[in-house]
């Protein structure tokens, strides 16, 4: 049996925890590893998110004695599944009891009875997971890989330990974590697993969305996200997680006239958007910047191929999306804004640049404005080098008077200098529709330059005003 024990030991933060869990185990007289995740990120050089602790015995009586070895108060107990979470200040732990699952066809989450290291491993979905070492002082580091796992690893492989078909049906969340590995790792999936999710598609139904959404934010996290968005679409996953974006691929030609592959051009858009930034939010814009331009795609004979409006009715699509996905109101309402707006920069950088044209896309983007400028960048795939180079350098034109520290604190925060109580008091209104129109106007002709966006301008505007 191989070891992993110095990578457990030099240069790891949480060897003092790995160490207490030992010592533990051996005072307690209970077989404890570590395994999952943190052994395969572990051999592979990789920082460890979290610690999965798994015991021959009482996984929640061993988590509470862990804790108060670790000086942690609390533990959040799953008895029914014989595990336990210990909120540590710099990693979560989880402690399991090693464990046989059995799965019914209508639900993800299966009957539990305690087991042994070895049955636990055939459990897991992936070889590369199905990896477990000692953390008994006596055989620290000693690994156990029944199913292959490292070789899997050598050789860059997603594989299920058992039967993808049972693999998958038991609990299909499993199929929406291979094509994530996929991408987190840049590793191939097996053809007989990529075969088995095509066929188990329809179990997707038992899962909650809540569960599938967290997949697919752990996707838009990896470094190339096409590569799972990919898989989906060539297993049929998208069908069900993402059927607006199923509908975006394929060309087609009317007169000699195409257009772009708008699939493929939205998840070259994503992976452009991963390498200029980690946050999460606008690579989810990038994936959905689009989304309407199926619904919207006409065929003009002098202009060719168009999308007319497809940035509003895509924003009015992020509505319904938001809900079936589960989605925070706080993300929802940042994807509409960004789709919205994903075309106005692009507009900007094609033509002369006005300084209005300018105060009314930051007025609009508000705080959002840099996200909405990294979406924009990532949104040129054209091959020409030329238009790279030109829009690139109209970008930068856009972006140096965006630097205006006082322009972009102004329309971060812009509003009407004249406030509704005053508007009403002076033309003796209601609240009300008329009210709104006043600030809007006063509010039009700051951003076009006409008034200064100064209290006085704008009062003086506004007696200028003809109601109507």
């Amino acid at each position: 049996m191989s070891s992993i024990s110095q990578l457990l030991k030099e240069n790891n933060p949480h060897e003092d925890i790995l160490a207490i869990a030992g010592s533990l185990g051996e005072k307690e007289n209970i077989p404890t590893y570590i395994v999952g995740g943190y052994v395969r990120d572990t051999l592979l050089g990789k920082s460890c998110q979290d610690i999965d602790i798994m015991v021959e015995g009482d996984g929640v009586a061993f988590a509470k004695k862990l804790a108060r070895e670790l000086k942690v108060n609390v533990t959040v107990d799953y008895d029914k599944f014989g595990t336990a979470m210990i909120p540590y200040p710099d990693i979560e732990i989880e402690v399991a009891s090693a464990r046989k699952e059995k799965y019914h066809s209508d639900s993800r989450k299966p009957e539990v009875t305690s087991s042994t290291v070895e049955e636990d491993m055939s459990r897991r979905d992936f070889t590369i997971n199905a990896i477990s070492a000692s953390l008994m002082p006596s055989s620290f580091g000693e690994l156990y890989d029944p199913f292959g796992g490292i070789k899997d690893l050598q050789k860059g492989l997603i594989i299920t330990p058992l039967d993808p078909d049972e693999t998958f049906s038991d609990d299909p969340l499993r199929m929406l974590r291979a094509v994530r590995f996929a991408a987190q790792l840049q590793y191939d999936v097996a053809a007989t697993a990529l075969d088995s999710i095509s066929r188990n598609i329809h179990r997707l139904e038992i899962v909650s969305w809540e569960r599938i959404r967290d997949e697919v934010l752990k996707t838009l996290k990896t470094d190339k996200p096409s590569i799972a968005f990919y898989l989906m679409k060539e297993t049929g996953l998208l069908t069900h997680v993402f059927p607006e974006m199923d509908i975006m691929s394929g060309v087609e030609i009317i007169n000699g006239m195409g257009h772009k592959d708008v699939f493929t051009h939205t998840l070259q858009v994503v992976d452009n958007a991963a390498k200029l930034t980690d946050k999460m939010d606008i690579r989810f814009a990038a994936l959905v910047h689009d989304i309407a331009k199926p619904q919207t795609k006409r065929f003009d004979n002098k202009k060719g191929w168009t999308f007319h409006g497809h940035d509003e009715i895509g924003r009015r699509m992020l509505k319904k999306i938001a809900r079936r996905m589960k989605l925070s109101n706080n993300l929802r309402d940042y994807l509409m804004l960004l789709t919205k707006l994903h075309l106005r920069p692009i507009a900007l950088a094609k033509k002369e640049i006005t300084d209005s044209a300018v105060r009314r896309v930051m007025a609009e983007a508000g705080e959002y404005v840099d996200d909405l400028m990294i979406l924009c960048r990532a949104d040129i795939t054209t091959k020409n080098p030329k238009k790279v180079s030109k829009y690139m350098g109209n970008f930068e034109k856009v972006e140096h008077l965006m630097q205006d520290v006082k322009l972009r604190d102004e329309m971060k925060a812009f509003q009407s200098p004249v406030r509704g109580k005053e508007i009403m008091k002076t033309f003796k209104l209601k609240p009300g529709r008329q009210v709104g129109q006043i600030k809007k106007a006063i509010e039009e002709a700051i951003l076009d330059g006409e008034i200064p966006n100064e209290y006085e301008a704008a009062h003086e505007f506004m007696l200028k005003m003809k109601l109507t």
